[in-house]
């Protein structure tokens, strides 16, 4: 007993998914792939429980046991198989990560087929976009095996679905780095997923990726492409909303049985490339250094335009001084800035493409002016910049400028203008209207009589072109007046022309006849023969001419019958024959009279009233014919709404005009406006530069005046120290009891002036002299002091102690600095400061 196994049998489905047992598990996935299977509809009850917690299938996915793994997966095919969307959109976001992570590096080669399986129905059921969002960020996983599984799958994806279906523009942008990846299995697998997405994109997707490539590689994969160059390839899966459209196509018979597989079509780089911003790539000076005076500085500056315009696509934006500047170089006199300028038009009009619209008007001229250059390498690159304006534009749009062109006065500018307007005819998609015909037909007539041989080769070029175009029957007015050699000539070029442009010839509308009405009436030869009888024969006419004389003899019998009615009106068909004026107002209610048959063909009573009518050359019915014919006219209803709807275009017409007018005006006011505003902004750029200079000049004068006070500062620190100095040499040499040595710096303030003659310096000697004699009669020996000396002696033996001279010592330190030098130069202090004599 204890050997059995319980039976989990019992416990719901869902529960047992859930197990902590393996095998529970296992069976359980099973025992649901069978019901989903067994399901009559994708509303079935087994789907509920699922749809209702999708973490079951998250779970499943990832199970760690690899058997109930392998049993998960398979059971989640099967729910999204006959799910249907629902089960799609409710799992799609719980089982991408773990089918990636748990289910395709798998070593079981069930689970990884499985896993595959289940992401390409998770794309079939709804839409790639979402599956692949959440597929890319695994591309960059610190696991290689995980990487390499993913590309796997990817790869997968694109050869079910093609790359039409699934964009591959996020899978692109990750292809460098993953050629870049340490792991070999990787790059393999890059390899493969590239090639797979080569034979659907071609060579578009080169400027994606290619040039981050290594070289080795780079040759490794172009060897690769060549091997597929010339596949074909289809898509293996259709989505659910595809396989629906086209089975409503064949039930409804609009598509036919060869026309299931669709051809791949030519893959554009333009649509598969990010945009780039023009302007936020360029420097900021760049439009100075265009505008500069040496060429290599424009030139360089222009190299450097054309490195950051050569891109696939560029994001539409303001690039109107770049475009008038590069219009301005078509006039430089150095031709390699001409040439790299044309590579700058180039690429910025296949990166733009419908965007370059707008920029047509200033380039296109100043191009086509240029053409006059000798060079072939100008010329050339001349050609492909205005190629690349054509096919951002039309030849509407490009026809005025070249009309102008091929009358210009250098011929090399006119046999390069025509060989431009003979490759817009052969790459344009839409056929020129009539005046553009005639524009062209016209010129190119003109130019056939030139005295250059190219130029008339060219010119009959172009009306062999215009032929394949338009048609030998269209062409015909214009070939009237040549000659058979030009005929000839022209009818080479057409037959050797290719162009792209599809042909709608309109079908030839037959004229209206007036034999279809009386078909009606077949039944009454009568009333048939004169619709038939344009000339009247020669007998009928003399007996009728006498009958206007005799009015009363043939109005006499008043019961004829339709039969002596029908009589008389072949006699009133007949008689406008020899051209009597009395005829006219008899002709126009006869010839209105199948019509009146026609629409009142059901009135028994109404034949036998238009036959009365038609009694005019006997006596008062012709009177009364004159004045009928207005009575039985109907107006067409039809012709009235053709006339009323005539009238509305009209005034749509006129008030399309007058709001051209009033754009005009707008326009121009604008134009005027931004011209004002621009004189303006380089009134305040020139008001700001000076403003600048200004500030950067008064910015110097304060630089060196601070540098000077600070000199100042250094100089006046120093002449303190030597004040100091002097000051404590001073105290050495005066007794304590001296005066304080202010007085004597006033007297060397006075003995050290610069304007001061040699007698005073000799005064200040003897006051100096005298101080030193009162030194001595203080100490015991003769002599007296100077009086000025004296005088302050007694002031300060007044206020002996006090601190007041001293204050006034440091007043007086200010005008010491710069005495202080002289003094040393005029007498020379020994150490103790002692003058030497």
């Amino acid at each position: 007993m204890a050997d059995e196994e319980p039976d989990y049998s019992s416990l719901p489905l869902v529960d047992r998914a859930v197990h902590k047992l393996w095998k529970v598990r296992k069976e359980a996935y099973e025992a649901a792939t069978k019901e989903f299977e067994q399901s009559p509809d994708e509303s079935a009850a087994c789907f509920t429980p699922w749809l209702m917690d999708p973490g079951l299938w998250q779970k499943a996915a990832i199970d760690s046991n690899v058997a109930a793994q392998q049993e998960g997966i398979t059971a989640l095919c099967a729910f999204l198989q006959y799910g249907g969307a629902s089960a799609c959109s409710r799992t799609r976001n719980h089982v991408v990560g773990g089918l990636v992570e748990k289910g395709l590096p798998s070593t079981r080669a069930v689970t990884k087929a499985k896993s595959t399986e289940a992401l390409l129905l998770l794309i079939e059921l709804d839409t790639p976009g979402p599956v692949i969002e959440q597929l890319i960020p695994f591309l960059s996983h610190k696991l290689p095996k995980i990487i390499a599984a993913t590309l796997t799958a990817l790869t997968a994806i694109y050869t079910s679905f093609g790359a039409k279906t699934v964009d591959p523009k996020p899978v692109l942008k990750a292809l460098p780095k993953l050629f870049g990846h340490a792991d070999k299995n990787v790059r393999a697998e890059s390899t493969k997923l590239t090639i797979e997405l080569y034979k659907w994109l071609k060579d578009a997707m080169k400027p994606m990726f290619f040039n981050d490539l290594k070289p080795a590689q780079q040759k490794e994969l172009e060897e690769a492409f060549e091997k597929v160059k010339d596949a074909q390839p289809s898509a293996e899966r259709l989505l659910r909303s595809q396989q629906a459209a086209r089975a409503a196509a064949e039930a409804a018979g609009t598509i036919a049985e060869d026309d299931i597989e669709d051809e791949p079509e030519e893959v554009d780089a333009f649509d598969l490339a990010e945009p780039v911003d023009l302007n936020a790539k360029l420097p900021g000076n760049f439009l100075e250094m265009v505008a500069s005076t040496k060429w290599k500085d424009r030139k360089e500056a222009l190299e450097a335009l054309y490195q950051e315009a050569n891109v696939p696509r560029i994001k539409e934006g303001h690039y109107d001084d770049i475009i008038r500047a590069l219009a301005k170089c078509m006039k430089d006199a150095n031709v390699a800035v001409v040439t790299v300028a044309a590579n700058c038009i180039e690429a910025i009009a296949n990166g733009l493409r419908k965007g370059f619209l707008k920029y047509k008007g200033t380039v296109l001229g100043p191009v086509l002016d240029r053409l006059k250059e000798k060079k072939q390498g100008v010329i050339d690159a001349l050609s492909r910049a205005l190629d690349a304006i054509f096919a951002a534009t039309s030849l509407t749009e490009c026809l005025e400028d070249i009309m102008e062109n091929t009358k210009h006065k250098n011929p090399n500018v006119k046999l390069e203008t025509m060989r431009f307007l003979i490759r817009c005819l052969r790459t344009t998609r839409d056929v020129p209207s009539k005046p553009e015909q005639k524009q062209i037909a016209d010129t190119s007539g003109r130019l056939l009589t030139d005295t250059s041989a190219p130029m008339r080769d060219c010119a009959a070029e172009a009306m062999g072109t215009l032929m394949k175009i338009i048609g030998e029957r269209a062409m015909n007015p214009y070939m009237e007046g040549l000659d058979d050699i030009r005929k000839t000539k022209i009818k080479e070029f057409f037959e050797t022309a290719q162009v792209k442009a599809k042909e709608k010839p309109k079908p030839v509308v037959p004229p209206p006849t007036v034999k279809g009405p009386p078909r009606k009436l077949g039944a009454k030869p009568g009333l048939k023969a004169p619709g038939k009888k344009v000339a009247p024969p020669p007998a009928a006419v003399p007996v009728e001419e006498p009958a206007p004389a005799k009015p009363a003899a043939r109005g006499i019998p008043s019961k004829l019958g339709p039969k002596g009615a029908l009589g008389a009106s072949r006699l009133q068909k007949k008689a406008p024959a020899p051209g009597g004026s009395s005829a006219a107002p008899v002709i126009s209610p006869k010839r209105s009279l199948p019509r009146e048959y026609e629409e009142e063909e059901p009135a028994p009573a109404a034949p036998p009233s238009r036959l009365g009518l038609g009694r005019g050359l006997a006596g008062r019915p012709l009177s009364k014919d004159t004045q009928m014919p207005a009575a039985p006219a109907r107006v067409d209803p039809q012709i009235a709404a053709d006339r009323n709807e005539l009238e509305e275009l009209r005034n749509e017409r006129e008030k399309w005009e007058r709001q051209a007018k009033e754009d005009k005006a707008e326009k121009s006011r604008l134009l005027q406006e931004i011209n004002d505003l621009q004189l303006q902004n380089a009134q305040l750029i020139e008001e700001h530069t000076r403003d600048n200079l200004a500030i950067r000049a008064k910015e110097a004068q304060l630089v060196r005046a601070r540098s000077d006070a600070e000199s100042a500062q250094e100089e006046v620190s120093k002449q303190k120290r030597e004040i100091e100095r002097l000051k404590r040499e001073l105290q050495r040499s005066v007794r304590p009891s001296s005066p304080a040595p202010t007085d004597i710096s006033d007297h060397i303030m006075n003995g050290f002036n610069p304007r001061e003659t040699s007698m005073s310096r000799n005064s200040n000697r003897m006051s100096y002299a005298s101080t030193t004699q009162g030194e001595e009669k203080e100490n015991g020996r003769g002599g007296a002091l100077s009086p000025g000396l004296r005088s302050e002696s007694g002031r300060q033996s007044s206020t002996s102690g006090d601190h007041e001279s001293w204050k006034r010592a440091a007043e007086v330190t200010s005008q010491l600095k710069l005495r202080i030098e002289q003094m040393k130069a005029k007498q020379g202090l020994s150490g103790r400061g002692t003058p030497q004599y």
